[in-house]
């Protein structure tokens, strides 16, 4: 029950209805109660954070990767990794709730402007995983651009990339993986980075394969 101060124009204390009267430093004012969710774990709301986590578990291990990747989308407060996220909740995720996974072709660790290419693989040999792709270029590409090799290990939640990266001129690459790794099925990407590196392709999905050590 709320209590009238000062007659029927003064402040009140207290509550009355939707509406809490108080005062501070002497000055009376009203507010109106907080709205309360009386179920703030709805379907809806847990299917969300169930695609969060689900996107953040593929995301997080590929962090300096994708530092790199969108970096072209990075600006002010919104991060790389922030775009990353937004991308891939929006676009990679599929299946019905509570079964939510990341569709690892439609998936995206990089975009930007550079061309990239027309056909890119990846398959398995001893110990690695060997890419190629089509030497074709464009008027924003070029043969000294840089490619960036990833080996994407979903069971592990871990993955390996290249840091000593090779041109786009080679047309093949290889990737070296974890002897822990063997039987594993990993799934690959490539994207290009421009000679003066300043712009990056979109990734391309080259495919799954499973790591052989013989």
């Amino acid at each position: 029950m709320g209590t009238i101060k000062k007659g029927i124009l003064g402040g009140f204390s207290g509550k009355v209805g939707t509406v809490v009267g108080a005062s501070w430093k002497g000055i009376d004012y009203i507010r109106s109660l907080p709205t309360t969710v009386r179920n703030p774990r709805t379907q809806g709301q847990v299917s969300q954070r169930t695609k969060f986590s689900v996107t953040m578990d593929f995301l997080k291990p590929l962090t300096p990767v994708i530092r790199q990747g969108f970096s072209a989308d990075a600006s002010g407060k919104i991060t790389a990794m922030n775009a990353a996220m937004s991308y891939n909740l929006m676009n990679a995720i599929t299946g019905e709730f509570p079964d939510l996974v990341i569709d690892y072709e439609r998936a995206v660790i990089a975009r930007g402007s550079l061309y990239g290419a027309e056909s890119a693989a990846a398959t398995a040999a001893a110990g690695e995983v060997d890419f190629d792709w089509d030497l074709t270029t464009s008027s924003n590409s070029g043969v000294n651009d840089s490619v960036v090799l990833v080996a994407y290990n979903a069971d592990k939640k871990d993955c390996v990339y290249n840091d000593s990266f090779g041109k786009r001129m080679e047309g093949y690459g290889s990737l070296a993986v974890p002897a822990t790794w063997a039987g594993d099925t990993v799934h690959t990407y490539i994207f290009f980075i421009s000679e003066d590196g300043k712009r990056n392709s979109n990734s391309i999905y080259t495919g799954s394969v499973e790591v052989v050590l013989a």
